[in-house]
Order: C-alpha cells, then sequence, then structure tokens
C-alpha cells in the first residue's frame, strides 16, 4: 500500500523540479557614466603598474608598507566590530535562503497519534456513553506546493541575491576599515608632528617673551610690545593643549577601530610616530576605465545583487496569479487498540492533493504585481546611484593626486619665505629698527604655513589611501599576480 504514495511523490517531485519560471529575464542597466575619467588641468595622465596588477588587486600590505600601520590594521580585520556584524550578517542572510530553499522538497515526517472519543448515551443505539480510539503511526507528508510556475524558485532566487549582496556588504565594509584605519593613523602622526611643531614655536615665544621682558624692564620695549610678546606666547599655549587633546583623541579612534585596546609595544611606537612619512604609501595607481568599477567595486557589485533579487520578486508576483498545488499525505499503521498497530492488514495511507485557483482577491494580486516592478525601479535608481558615487569618489581621488604635490611644492616654498621674514623681522627688532608687532605677525605666518604643510601633506596621502579604496583595494591581505587576480565577486557567488 506504500508504492501508489510513492509513486505520486515521484510523479510530484519531477513536476516541481521542471517548473517553470516567470521572472523577466535579467538585463544589467547601462551605466550611467562617461566611458572615461574626466581629463584637465587637475588631472594627470594615468598611472601605469608596472607588474600589470590592477589596483583593486594589490593587497593591502603590499600598498600599506609601514609595519605600524600593517599591525593596525591586522587587528582590526579580527577584532572590529562593525566588520564582525557584517559577517554576522552574511551567515544570517545564508541561513535564511537555505531556509527558502528547502520549500522547494517535500517535508516528510515520522508522526504518532492517537484519537480518544467518548460518544454519550443519548447518541448511542445501546442508549449507553461509549468511548473509542484510534491509533496511527506512520510517515507523515506535510503541505507541500508543487512549484509549477516557479513562484517558490523565484523567492529562492531572491533570498540568493539578498545573501550575495550582504557578502559584498562585508566586503565593502572591509574595504572602508582598512581605509579608515589608515586615515586615522595618517591623523595621528599629522597631529603628533604639528604638537611637536607646536613645542618649538612655544619654546620660541617663551624665549621671546622673556626676551621682551628683559628689554620692557630697562626700558627698551614698551608695555605694548610685552603684551604682543604674551599674546604669542599664550596662543602657542592655546595650540599646545589642543594639538594634545586632538592626538589623544586620534588614539582612542585607532583603539575603537582596532576593536581592543593597543599592545604596549605598538602603543610605545606609535608615540614615537611623530612625523608623516611622505612616501609611505606608492603612488603609481592605474585608475583604469570606469566600467572596471562593476566588477571590482563591492558595493557596486552589491546594489547588482539586490536589483537581480528585486527581478526574481517579479517572477514570484507574476506565478501568485496562477493556480497552486499542494499535496498532503500519510502512509502507515493505524488501529483501535495499541497493540493492534503492527498486525496484519492494519497498513493503511492517505493522499489529498489540493489545487487553488485565484479568482476573486481584491486587486492584492495586481497590487502585488505592480509593487515588484516599482522595487525594481527603485533598485535599478539604486545600482546607477552606487555606479555614479563610484565614478564621482575615483576621479575626485584623481583629481586631488594629480593636484596636492604642485600645492606641497607651493606650500614648502611659503614655509621657507616665511621664515626668511620671520629671521628678517626678528633681527631688526633686536637691532630696535621695528617693533615687536611685525615679530610677532611674521611668526604667525610662519607658524600657520607650517601648519598648512602638514595638513597638505597628510591630505596628499590620505587621497591616496580614498583613491586606493576607490579603486577596489583592500579586499586582499596580499597582491594577486596579473595573470591570476581573482574577482571577489566570483569567491562571493562561488
Amino acid at each position: 500500500m506504500m508504492i501508489p504514495m510513492r509513486t505520486l511523490l515521484s510523479v510530484s517531485l519531477a513536476a516541481a523540479l521542471a517548473g517553470c519560471s516567470l521572472a523577466p529575464t535579467y538585463e544589467r542597466p547601462d551605466a550611467p557614466v562617461s566611458a572615461a575619467y574626466p581629463a584637465g588641468a587637475a588631472y594627470k595622465p594615468d598611472a601605469v603598474n608596472p607588474a600589470g596588477v590592477a589596483t583593486a588587486d594589490v593587497g593591502w600590505r603590499d600598498f600599506f608598507t609601514d609595519p605600524l600601520l600593517q599591525r593596525l590594521i591586522e587587528m582590526s580585520l579580527a577584532n572590529n566590530r562593525d566588520l564582525r556584524v557584517a559577517a554576522l550578517n552574511v551567515e544570517a542572510a545564508r541561513a535564511q535562503y537555505r531556509i527558502q530553499r528547502s520549500n522547494l522538497m517535500p517535508s516528510v515526517g515520522l508522526a504518532g497519534k492517537e484519537t480518544a472519543q467518548r460518544t454519550p448515551g443519548s447518541l448511542t443505539p445501546s442508549g449507553e456513553a461509549t468511548t473509542s480510539h484510534n491509533y496511527q503511526v506512520g510517515a507523515a507528508l506535510s503541505t507541500w506546493e508543487l512549484d509549477l510556475f516557479g513562484r517558490i524558485r523565484s523567492l529562492s532566487d531572491k533570498a540568493l541575491e539578498s545573501y550575495l549582496a550582504l557578502d559584498e556588504t562585508r566586503t565593502a565594509t572591509q574595504l572602508s576599515l582598512v581605509a579608515e584605519v589608515a586615515n586615522a593613523y595618517l591623523t595621528l602622526r599629522a597631529d603628533q608632528e604639528l604638537l611637536a611643531l607646536t613645542r618649538e614655536t612655544l619654546k620660541s615665544q617663551q624665549d621671546s617673551f622673556k626676551l621682551t621682558q628683559q628689554s620692557y624692564d630697562i626700558g627698551l620695549s614698551t608695555a605694548l610690545d610685552l603684551s604682543q610678546a604674551e599674546v604669542g606666547l599664550r596662543t602657542a599655549e592655546r595650540n599646545l593643549s589642543q594639538y594634545t587633546r586632538q592626538a589623544a583623541q586620534d588614539r582612542n579612534a585607532l583603539v575603537l577601530l582596532a576593536g581592543q585596546p593597543l599592545p604596549d609595544d605598538l602603543s610605545a611606537a606609535l608615540d614615537q610616530a611623530v612625523r608623516l612619512d611622505d612616501g609611505m604609501l606608492p603612488t603609481a595607481l592605474p585608475a583604469g576605465l570606469p566600467s572596471d568599477l562593476l566588477a571590482r567595486r563591492p558595493d557596486i557589485r552589491a546594489a547588482e545583487h539586490q536589483l537581480k533579487g528585486a527581478n526574481a520578486n517579479i517572477g514570484a508576483a507574476r506565478a501568485a496569479f496562477f493556480p497552486t498545488i499542494s499535496l498532503t499525505g500519510t502512509a502507515g499503521t493505524a488501529s483501535s487498540s495499541l497493540g493492534g498497530l503492527f498486525d496484519g492488514g492494519s497498513g493503511a495511507w492517505s493522499f489529498t492533493p489540493q489545487i487553488t485557483v485565484p479568482i476573486f482577491a481584491g486587486g492584492s494580486l495586481l497590487a502585488g504585481l505592480d509593487l515588484a516592478h516599482v522595487q525594481k525601479n527603485v533598485q535599478i535608481a539604486q545600482y546607477e546611484k552606487a555606479i555614479q558615487s563610484g565614478f564621482r569618489e575615483v576621479a575626485d581621488a584623481l583629481a586631488g593626486r594629480g593636484t596636492l604635490d604642485e600645492q606641497i611644492q607651493a606650500q614648502r616654498l611659503l614655509v621657507d619665505a616665511s621664515q626668511r621674514a620671520y629671521d628678517v623681522s626678528d633681527q631688526r627688532f633686536r637691532q630696535g629698527i621695528d617693533n615687536y608687532l611685525s615679530v610677532l605677525d611674521s611668526q604667525r605666518s610662519l607658524y600657520s604655513a607650517q601648519q598648512s604643510l602638514v595638513d597638505t601633506r597628510r591630505a596628499r596621502l590620505s587621497n591616496l589611501v580614498n583613491l586606493y579604496k576607490a579603486l577596489g583595494g583592500g579586499w586582499t591581505e596580499r597582491t594577486a599576480s596579473a595573470a591570476g587576480a581573482a574577482q571577489p565577486a566570483q569567491a562571493a557567488g562561488g
């Protein structure tokens, strides 16, 4: 009596697996950006990597060669909570996809039940109340929908695309984390260099104030000269407190990104990193073509997966217009007594196919299809926006690379000129030719020019970090070979 049940299950399974899909054929939207990056006075010719490796395949250890920065990035990748949450979201999406995909297959379990019923005497021929028992044990097929029109398959495809999108989002989170750690490290070193510069300026202001105080005491300087000297001294003291605070806050930001307290040796090494190294990052980062961003930027790939999921959801909405066929069945033994469950002739089975044909749903099915189309259009806009944002980030970074070197050169010349002006004004003041106001103004100009030079040097390095991230770099630890560079998207979707 089990053979008909197996036959029906086999036929049903074949029909379900052969179900068609009503999802529209996916077509990637055209990229709403130019075929090449901008050109002009702000841009230099694109760099060429001698090894022939795309920027996205340059490992972060090969791009960030500073040992302290490498340790910080390694700690952050292992302990940062944002990255950990992103990874857990991927695991949750993978489980959700497996749950959704399991609906394609029947759910069979072993079930046993007892039915006890008491009938009052008024309803029995004998006029006496009776109690009956029924026992049943066997395999049970829960309600299983035959996916003839691809509704469940479309929902499974949508869950798969959501999982892949979150996996790409995790990769994007890693890229952002690597760039954030690098920028925080550069900011710390820049602020510590500014702190050292401010200490030197403070010492100079203290010496000038003492000299002016002595001159005032013997009547060679006026009270105005003394007040102006004190203004410079108090300004330097204020700036010292400001940069001391900023350096401490920069350290706190690094601890947060690293996800754990910094080891003592690393903390001591950071204390000694009091100057930016202008050559700590490579500048030969080939930008390639804007079309490369579609394959190398994880945020763009994530947006496309979301678009594919919305496309699959249209198939599920279309399938809702068609009949739904579901199967329910049991097979096993049944008896009125517990001891007779396995006696000869106790075999029993039931098979309950059901078909539901939508006739009137108050317009909900049509509204659901309209909603699916709108959601796809939303995802198209989000995908195009992701491409445009990526294009703008790369273009901005290229403009920075093309202009910051010249800006630094001009700023260095400005510092040299300001230094000469300060030396001359200080000499003229000591000779009694000019008052202290000219010294104070020239010293302010020199200090401001020195500060701007440090900030501009940091901006140049930070721009290289941002260009590396914008081109999709930071997803791998070591540089991939030019011939065998693996796409992170392929690894995620494999």
